[in-house]
């Protein structure tokens, strides 16, 4: 896969996955689309994100969580 909308770089906040060079991380992207009910509201929050970085986000997510075993107890 590549994420070409989505970087690290150990300079800019501590290396996080960031969007596009800038200071809005992939996380924050994660969060905000988990509180906000559409894609509307989260414009209106975020507008300089585009529909390919909301979806790079998103598969930058779930490729970091594929199918691992987690022992629990």
């Amino acid at each position: 896969m590549t994420f070409n909308r989505i970087a690290s770089d150990p300079a800019v906040l501590d290396g996080q996955p960031c969007i596009r060079g800038q200071r809005l991380t992939v996380r924050r992207v994660l969060e905000a689309l988990a509180v906000c009910t559409d894609r509307a509201e989260l414009r209106k929050e975020y507008p300089e994100l585009e529909d390919e970085d909301i979806r790079q986000a998103l598969e930058y997510a779930a490729s970091n969580l594929a199918d691992r075993v987690v022992e629990l107890g």
